[in-house]
């Protein structure tokens, strides 16, 4: 078995203070040279930076305010249908129970209006609410969209440090490119936002035949 031999280089406290004294110049040139202490030292950067962060925070809380008033609008949508439905088949049974006097069928326009008109009144709450809806939601997609240039801007200004140009300004408020393929057909997109008014002004226009045929038989 060899014998091993470890050399041991002597390193001197001359030496020794020469390789600290570099290391503490490297580091206070790299910390000198870095953007962020480059716009620490220039006034217009700092105060950009700041003011594009307070912009940046007003519009996460509003984003999140509409989000919040988004999840709210769904719930009353989903309410008002509820009552819908709980109203027509308390309403039919009513109907049905009430189909074994004969001498009621030559009165089915009475039920079958207050069907109608109240069923009217419930597809134009839902369409207002819908209506609300999608127009909360497009805020929404406008302010993320203006959100994110704001926040690419201060990356970039992150980044640049000093030599980032002190007139550039973020495109808010300009329509962002999206690389999804959108729906440009407007009959098409209006009835994909609007299909549950559809579903419900279909089912109250049946309420006519549908009040004839149980009070006066088939």
């Amino acid at each position: 078995m060899a014998d091993t031999h470890i050399v041991e280089i002597p390193v001197d406290e001359e030496h020794h203070r020469k390789l600290s004294s570099a290391l503490a110049t490297i580091t206070a040139s790299a910390i000198q040279n870095h953007p962020l202490m480059e716009i620490s030292g220039s006034p217009g950067h700092l105060l950009l930076l700041k003011l594009w962060q307070r912009e940046e925070d007003l519009f996460g809380r509003r984003i999140a305010l509409r989000e919040s008033r988004l999840d709210s609008i769904k719930r009353e949508i989903f309410q008002l249908c509820c009552f819908f439905v709980i109203f027509h088949g308390l309403f039919f049974n009513i109907l049905f129970a009430s189909s074994e006097d004969g001498h009621i069928c030559g009165k089915w326009w009475v039920p079958s209006t207050v069907s109608v008109w109240t069923s009217l009144v419930y597809v134009l709450l839902v369409q207002v609410k819908l209506c609300r809806y999608w127009k909360v939601r497009k805020q929404v997609q406008r302010e993320r969209n203006d959100n994110r240039a704001l926040t690419r801007c201060i990356q970039e200004l992150r980044m640049k440090g000093g030599s980032f140009d002190l007139s550039k300004e973020p495109h808010i408020g300009k329509r962002m490119k999206s690389s999804s393929v959108e729906i440009k057909w407007k009959p098409l997109t209006w009835w994909s936002q609007y299909l549950v008014t559809v579903a419900l002004a279909c089912f109250s226009a049946l309420a006519i035949p549908v009040c004839k045929l149980m009070l006066c038989g088939f």
